[in-house]
């Protein structure tokens, strides 16, 4: 699925989900090392444990953050699924 993401330097968030387990995470865009981490700590991990973790999470006066969109994007997912 592709996130079009709102208020972060990240353009768009890629990622595939089996089983309710995230398989696949890409950031497009914004600071590469920091949507590396996140990408690879976040592979692997249940989508409700995911959204538990990084939703509401703030990048410094921004209201949102690359972790809080791809958190968004999963909720979006999980309304269409």
């Amino acid at each position: 699925m592709k996130y079009k993401t709102h208020g972060v330097c990240t353009q768009e968030i890629d990622f595939e989900i089996e089983d309710n387990k995230l398989v696949h995470v890409q950031f497009k865009g914004g600071c590469a090392g920091n949507t590396q981490g996140v990408a690879r700590l976040i592979e692997g991990m249940d989508v409700d444990d995911a959204i538990k973790r990084l939703d509401g999470i703030q990048c410094g006066h921004r209201p949102t953050s690359c972790p809080d969109q791809l958190a968004k994007a999963l909720k979006q997912f999980q309304e269409v699924e």
